[in-house]
């Protein structure tokens, strides 16, 4: 019994080629596991901070609202919080500097350009999702600063 195993480890110098696949087979479905929820968070976290920056807009519009007394237009949109509009009503309070710290107005997460709809007393900050087309389900979805 003593001379089958001191065999069996002198005979055992690595693995098969069939357990080798076999290991490489199983790396590669739990690889696709973690794969897929690290794209999963990834998405979730555009998500999250779209809806971080359409609340920071509509703060930074709430602002302009309160020193105006007015919205800006559609027409004149997000960069009315860039530089003092020139068409349209007159703020004459407007904030030296604009609303905006760095003077840009940012792109969402999936570098799109939010969309600015105002009807004169309200407003929505839209931003068009991963797709940046209208419509859309999960990281594709609208988000609107109106449904949150």
């Amino acid at each position: 019994m003593l001379n089958d195993i001191k065999k069996l480890i002198k005979n055992n110098h690595g693995m098969s080629l069939i357990e080798i696949l076999i290991s490489l087979t199983l790396m590669g479905i739990a690889g696709t596991f973690v794969a897929g929820k690290v794209y999963e968070n990834l998405q979730e976290g555009q998500v999250s901070s779209a809806k971080i920056q359409i609340k920071a807009l509509a703060d930074r519009l709430t602002e302009f609202r309160r020193d105006c007394h007015h919205l800006p237009t559609t027409d004149q949109g997000l960069d009315a919080l860039v530089e003092k509009p020139t068409g349209g009503r007159e703020c004459k309070r407007y904030a030296p500097g604009g609303y905006i710290k760095d003077g840009k107005i940012p792109m969402d997460p999936w570098d799109g350009e939010y969309v600015y709809e105002s009807d004169g007393k309200t407003f929505s900050i839209i931003s068009l999702g991963a797709d940046n087309a209208e419509g859309g389900e999960g990281a594709d979805a609208d988000l609107n600063s109106k449904n949150f």
